[in-house]
């Protein structure tokens, strides 16, 4: 992933969001906070160009995944998702998902909204 480059366009198009790389030195997914749960606990929105995403869970939030750039193979228990620019999944509570693209945006609504505390990663249950 060209991180400069996608940090560069995620500044344009969202000045003065929060951005989040996955891993500093090998990063396969930045995400943007475009609406998070800080502003209000019942929904959050961001945006995420994910090479690949980690394994994990969610207790409590319900996820809709929306290509909007790419295509996104989406895991839900194992099961493989193929999804094109504006199509979208759901992912309820409880199921392990992930995703793998190539720089794909997606944006990814959640309820209730995303907190670090429900982002479970698999094993770390």
């Amino acid at each position: 992933m060209n991180s400069k480059k996608v940090i560069e366009e995620l500044k344009k198009k969202y000045p003065e969001k929060k951005i989040i790389k996955n891993d500093e030195e090998n990063t396969t997914e930045i995400l943007c906070e475009i609406d998070p749960s800080t502003n209000h606990p019942e929904y959050s929105l961001a945006i995420a160009v994910i090479d690949k995403s980690a394994p994990h869970t969610h207790e409590k939030s319900k996820e809709t995944y929306k290509v909007t750039k790419g295509k996104l193979a989406l895991y839900i228990d194992s099961k493989k998702h193929e999804l094109s620019e504006d199509e979208e999944l759901v992912i309820n509570p409880g199921q392990t998902h992930w995703a793998e693209g190539n720089e794909t945006w997606i944006e990814c609504y959640s309820e209730p909204g995303w907190t670090f505390e429900d982002h479970i990663l698999e094993g770390a249950k």
